[in-house]
């Protein structure tokens, strides 16, 4: 059997973070092979073989898979570590004592649904584009759009990095003028929700992720956290449209 395969899938493997971060922590000089320093992304290891070491540790095998579903609150970021000393999701989880990592990202001021894992394929299915996976949100905006703007939002819009048409958007109350949308997406570009309403020409007060894929928040209260059940998992992985060969 062929045990090879590329570093950046070894590392994600093992709990080191998603991917596309082992990608980045691969090109900054972090990582070394047998002692050997690695920047090149096609990189392959025999794992069988091979000793690879971050910032001077070597990578130890996952004891177990960590599924971990939080109510992130505003005021956090989504990232393991931050220069400016901000306060992270895994802070609100000082009682798991498996490495793992945040499943995509919430900006700073959003909140709601996100998973954090150890389990690097895992995390792929579910944030990379050609699995599908619709992410839906609460978000209140400052006004209550025009029919002739409702409709330029079911249509789409176009952004500076290109067209954006929500999988599904609907209409849920109105608060003191400010109307509260739920939105579906089937993509990650930065800020994409926020840019879209803005393009419409209102600002985003609150937004909050309430649904990824077949798992919902449900009632978890902000700031709490619980293991997703086996069933969750399953559903999560099973729900993934697989990658078209390339």
């Amino acid at each position: 059997m062929n045990s090879i395969e590329r570093l950046q899938k070894y590392m994600s493997r093992h709990g080191i973070a998603s991917r596309r971060s082992c990608e980045e922590i691969i090109a900054s000089g972090r990582v070394r092979v047998n002692g050997i320093l690695v920047t090149q992304l096609g990189t392959k290891i025999d794992p069988s073989k091979d000793t690879v070491w971050i910032d001077g540790r070597k990578i130890k095998s996952v004891e177990k898979p960590v599924y971990i579903m939080i109510n992130k609150p505003r005021g956090y970021i989504s990232s393991l570590s931050d220069p400016e000393g901000r306060k992270k999701v895994t802070d609100l989880i000082p009682d798991i004592n498996e490495r793992v990592f945040p499943v995509g990202r919430l900006d700073y001021n959003s909140e709601g649904l996100m998973i954090l894992t150890n389990d690097g394929d895992f995390a792929y299915q579910l944030t990379h584009p050609s699995h599908n996976i619709t992410k839906t949100y609460r978000v209140r905006i400052n006004g209550f759009p025009t029919a002739g703007e409702m409709d330029q939002m079911s249509k789409g819009v176009v952004l500076e990095d290109g067209p954006f048409k929500p999988i599904a958007l609907s209409f849920v109350d109105i608060r003191e003028g400010n109307a509260l949308f739920e939105i579906s997406i089937q993509e990650g570009r930065n800020r994409v929700i926020r840019r879209f309403f803005e393009k419409i020409g209102y600002q985003v007060i609150r937004l909050k992720r309430i649904k990824v894929g077949t798992l919902s928040l449900g009632d978890l209260k902000s700031g709490q956290h619980r293991h997703l059940l086996f069933s969750e998992v399953r559903k999560l992985k099973k729900d993934t449209v697989s990658e078209k060969p390339s």
